[in-house]
């Protein structure tokens, strides 16, 4: 039975996706899940437009994880034997990928997530990348330990979905030129998906789980090709490694005009640490994954992603480098090279021993930490 997932932000956009997708699949079941306070999980059931069932649970641990564990789960294991298409709407703020790892691994060859579709009011999506507000303060979800920013909900929604469904909500007014640009960076962000509108007819992608799962690798960097509109991405690579103190003086000016920076780094004060770097918004980030294939003495790591530059092996560096990727719609791809290459180690550079150089991002050989800072 084939499953189609709907993540979303907020309710608005969710119930103008989902009912754009029943009118499309004519006597599917539209499965509505809500995170409230104090744990409440309200589950509401539709079918051609009539609730057929009104459901409501109590989370001892109230997260947005053990909703879909403890409830959407449960709900299509039920619901599975009817026959009909199944739409799951998320909770706002539900993570897709958390809830298709948490159906194969409960219902295995019983389900098939045909589609992953992220909803989404693409007017307010650049003011959401740039909001520093959590999702609890801006009320997304009643989940106070949730720290995550919108943006980083969005980001990290739109990399691992299959379609982005552009759905504007009924009540609040639409300012067409902003939600033209709003498409415009979903587009930029998104190029693996297939970008639809609710109003007309409604095309889905398909859902391929390695792929997806391979987009949201830490220090992956893949890009659309060719950028059309204001928004562009810039793509840079290093080879030596990077001076510490130097790249920590040029990090504020390279994230301030980018909507996403992302990418892995190569710095001379952990030489065996692949760090990966990602900002969003106003928050940067920076987090030692351990060491570069090349200190593990194996082979060169092999791209999931055809034809995306996610690993060349340099014959005396092998995969250790820096590479990183820019998008926004101010982007000096000039401005961007002078400040990486000014971070580069020189050969005199290249020869002193790690522990001279200053740590500034707390990221050395032994420890697996990062460093979280808003820009």
């Amino acid at each position: 039975m084939s499953v189609t997932l709907v993540s979303s932000l907020d309710v608005f956009s969710r119930q103008a996706a989902c009912a754009a997708l029943a009118a499309e699949s004519p006597g599917a079941l539209v499965v509505f899940h809500d995170l409230l306070e104090d744990g409440l999980v309200v589950r509401r059931v539709f079918q051609e437009g009539r609730r057929v069932e009104h459901g409501e649970a109590t989370l001892e641990h109230p997260c947005l994880s053990c909703t879909v564990r403890l409830d959407v789960v449960p709900a299509v294991r039920r619901l599975l034997p009817s026959g009909s298409r199944i739409i799951v709407a998320l909770p706002p703020a539900a993570a897709s990928e958390t809830a298709v790892h948490a159906l194969l691994r409960g219902l295995g060859d019983g389900v098939t997530i045909d589609s992953v579709v992220f909803a989404c009011a693409p007017d307010a999506v650049e003011d959401q990348i740039w909001d520093h507000h959590t999702l609890f303060e801006s009320g997304f979800t009643p989940v106070p330990a949730d720290d995550r920013t919108a943006g980083e909900f969005l980001i990290r929604e739109l990399c691992f979905a299959d379609t982005v469904l552009l759905a504007d909500p009924v009540l609040v007014p639409v300012d067409p030129a902003a939600r033209f640009r709003g498409a415009q960076l979903i587009r930029e962000l998104a190029p693996h998906a297939v970008l639809t509108d609710s109003v007309g007819d409604v095309r889905t992608g398909s859902h391929g789980l390695a792929d997806a799962t391979a987009r949201t690798v830490p220090g992956v960097v893949w890009t659309a090709g060719e950028s059309s509109g204001p928004f562009t991405t810039v793509v840079q690579r290093i080879e030596r490694p990077l001076h510490p103190e130097r790249f920590r003086h040029a990090l504020a000016t390279l994230a301030q005009a980018c909507c996403w920076l992302r990418g892995r780094l190569w710095v001379a004060s952990a030489p065996g640490c692949r760090i990966t770097v990602q900002g969003i918004g106003p928050r940067v980030w920076l987090e030692n994954t351990g060491p570069w294939q090349a200190e593990r003495k194996s082979l060169p790591f092999v791209s999931q992603l055809t034809g995306q530059d996610m690993g060349e092996w340099h014959p005396e560096y092998g995969d250790r480098g820096t590479v990183l990727a820019f998008t926004g719609d101010d982007i000096d791809a000039a401005e961007i090279a002078e400040l990486l290459g000014a971070c580069e180690l020189s050969e005199a550079e290249m020869v002193a021993a790690a522990d001279s150089f200053p740590d500034p991002f707390h990221l050395n050989e032994t420890t697996d930490t990062s460093q979280r800072s808003n820009s």
